[in-house]
């Protein structure tokens, strides 16, 4: 905690001309610092011939929560949210192959039941078995499958504005798709990079122009790859209605009610198809919650956790 502060400390004191000519070493310093918060250290491990690049923290010998993802980002997108559990949880937050610092290799499946099994072989080989699972968008997706096709293997599930269910409501983001418009969450352009913002967040954490550049140019530089992945994820669509009744475990559905990308409506299809479903709908908080207002939903979800342990016992 103490080199973390000092970080911090450092970061305030270089100034806004440092932080001008070198955005990317200070992002670099603030991700370190929010891991070091949250009590995260960073590991590798390879499976299925893939390198998975991942965060762990927390009692080794506690119940395990795996934190996944959405599209287009990693396993950064976490540990604002992820501090409020490691002191009770074991916690992984892996970065999934195709995305962040695991394996990117071309030419392979990239698909939620791919990556589904992967998440299985992954918890697997570090010697894990039963799991609490969290995901977030394509990753609650994923989740959604690993615990419906692996229901042995899970304590829990957590779904944070999912994707893989037809919304009684289209989105903005579809609906654009359907018009032939151009993908927002695959930037063409790096001076698209804050409509990508305003996509994903109803209220955007503060971001100088500057560091919005850098981060549009790297999200130009996985492009391709993005472009690539999104075509399985449509060509190889699994829909979550027929897989969600499978489900056993007790079920979160968080949601922000002003999601862009994927309707809050989608709890109107899916809530009816779980067995033990459990609701929050986030008032003014838009597609990726965690980061957004990452204590508020860690709260609910740490309430969540408590109340389907109680169930349990």
């Amino acid at each position: 905690m103490k080199k973390a502060l000092l970080v911090l400390l450092m970061l305030l004191a270089v100034g806004a001309g440092t932080f001008y000519a070198f955005p990317g070493t200070l992002l670099a310093s603030a991700q370190f610092v929010d891991r070091t918060r949250a009590g995260l250290s960073v590991k590798t491990l390879r499976v299925d011939g893939l390198n998975i690049r991942y965060y762990e923290g927390g009692p080794s010998d506690a119940e395990t929560v795996l934190l996944v993802h959405g599209f287009g980002a990693d396993k950064d997108n976490w540990p604002k949210f992820a501090r409020y559990l490691t002191s009770r949880y074991h916690v992984l937050i892996p970065d999934l192959p195709g995305f962040g610092e695991s394996s990117q290799p071309t030419g392979i499946s990239y698909d939620v039941g791919t990556q589904a099994e992967r998440l299985l072989n992954f918890t697997t080989a570090l010697g894990i078995g039963r799991v609490h699972l969290v995901g977030n968008s394509m990753g609650g997706q994923i989740v959604a499958i690993y615990a419906a096709r692996h229901p042995q293997q899970v304590f829990s599930v957590a779904l944070f504005d999912n994707a893989g269910v037809q919304a009684p409501r289209k989105s903005e983001f579809f609906q654009r798709l359907d018009k032939g418009e151009a993908n927002p969450l695959v930037l063409t352009r790096a001076d698209d990079f804050p409509t990508l913002v305003d996509f994903v967040f109803y209220q955007a954490p503060p971001m100088p122009a500057r560091l919005q550049h850098y981060l549009g140019e790297r999200g130009l530089a996985r492009s391709d790859m993005n472009a690539q992945i999104f075509s399985q994820l449509r060509d190889r669509y699994i829909p979550l209605e027929p897989e969600l009744p499978k489900i056993t475990a007790p079920t979160l559905l968080l949601w922000g009610d002003r999601d862009r990308i994927l309707d809050v409506s989608s709890i109107d299809v899916m809530k009816p198809l779980l067995r033990q479903p459990s609701v929050v709908i986030l008032r003014d908080c838009g597609h990726v919650p965690m980061i957004e207002r990452p204590e508020e939903s860690a709260k609910d979800y740490l309430t969540f956790l408590d109340q389907a342990q109680a169930a349990r016992h």
